[in-house]
């Protein structure tokens, strides 16, 4: 079934884990076997030939460059100005993706509608090129909104504002506070170009101030439910009705302390936590029940996202292993039109509605 997925860090694989996304994830993995400077090395689910295996022929890619106070012990960049050279980095390598046939960027209807229609062809997909729309993860690198605009000249079409921790327009997971006078100026600016905007890693405080200044399109690439597991990362109940409210879509993610209580980041391992898919629709149901349909979630995986097999559900093995979804939720009653809408229709439906 055509796929879709809402969060994939494809840039910063490529560029900063040095990873030929053009390769197979166990070529990845074999290159990878003797490396030892990240945990998820020879561990990756990643790779141009499994999306096109699981016939995920659409994602939201990323750039994402953090920037960091002196005093803020995060990973990052250490002036917005380097954050943004290494967005720009990142550009450069979806740029020469696309050169080499690999890629092509989605801006706006009339492209996603001839991209879906490519993929639904019923033709091999091992010639087809992965569509991809640009999103931002994290506003940290925009040194001002002057740059927002360069952006989206060439081609950035959703945006989170926060990351982890504190950051220069908002503060995000694990950090406090509303949001600043620069992050709703952004937000503003955000709605006159008709931007989405993506309220994931929004911390409390800031996810119900983008709630009231932001009139535009709201989705969640990529997030779980805070009563299945308790942590600011997560999403209320009450968040998630809001969302629901305003035709949100809320992407699936599949890091393994996201989906299941407990886990101990660098101890805990997927099998003994029994972090399993299943475990993933759990959290999908969840949201399904608020809403009394299955019109609001879809997947986001953020497979590879500074993790691999180690941290993601054990039944997993590639990100191809995304067909699998399908069976099982049709095996918890779900009909044939949920399904597709999960795996692609709600999606499509959210961007159509917001590139009129």
């Amino acid at each position: 079934m055509f796929t879709i997925d809402a969060h994939l860090d494809l840039s910063m694989n490529a560029m900063e884990w040095n990873r030929d996304l053009r390769k197979t994830v166990y070529d990845i993995r074999e290159r990878e076997n003797q490396l030892t400077d990240k945990a998820d090395r020879a561990k990756g689910t990643v790779a141009f030939p499994e999306l096109r295996k699981g016939n995920i022929g659409l994602v939201v890619a990323t750039q994402i460059a953090r920037y960091v106070a002196p005093e803020n012990p995060l990973p990052g960049w250490h002036s917005a100005h380097q954050a943004w050279a290494q967005t720009q980095g990142q550009l450069a390598w979806y740029k020469a993706m696309e050169a080499a046939g690999e890629m092509v960027m989605i801006q706006d209807k009339a492209a996603l509608d001839a991209h879906v229609a490519l993929w639904m062809n019923n033709e091999p997909n091992d010639k087809k090129p992965i569509g991809y729309i640009l999103s931002l993860e994290g506003a940290d690198s925009l040194i001002t909104l002057d740059n927002l605009h360069t952006a989206y000249e060439y081609g950035l079409r959703a945006l989170g504002p926060a990351h982890y921790g504190p950051g220069r327009y908002a503060n995000g997971t694990d950090a406090t506070g509303h949001l600043n006078e620069k992050g709703k100026d952004l937000l503003r600016e955000m709605d006159s170009l008709h931007m989405i905007l993506d309220a994931t890693h929004l911390c409390d405080d800031a996810f119900w101030d983008a709630m009231e200044i932001f009139k535009g399109p709201v989705w969640a690439s990529h997030n779980n439910c805070r009563t299945l597991v308790n942590h600011n990362r997560q999403f209320s109940n009450d968040m998630i009705k809001i969302l629901i409210d305003r035709g949100a879509v809320i992407g699936a993610a599949f890091d393994a302390w996201m989906i299941v209580p407990d886990w101990i980041r660098g101890k805990s391992l997927p099998k003994q936590m029994n972090c399993t898919v299943e475990k993933i629709l759990d959290h999908m149901d969840h949201i399904c029940q608020i809403a009394g349909n299955a019109l609001h979630v879809g997947l986001g995986t953020d497979l590879d996202g500074g993790y691999g097999r180690e941290q993601s559900p054990y039944d997993l093995d590639t990100i191809a292993d995304l067909q699998n979804i399908p069976a099982m939720l049709l095996k918890r009653g779900y009909s044939n039109e949920d399904v597709e809408n999960v795996m692609h229709g709600n999606w499509l439906r959210f961007l159509r509605n917001s590139w009129k």
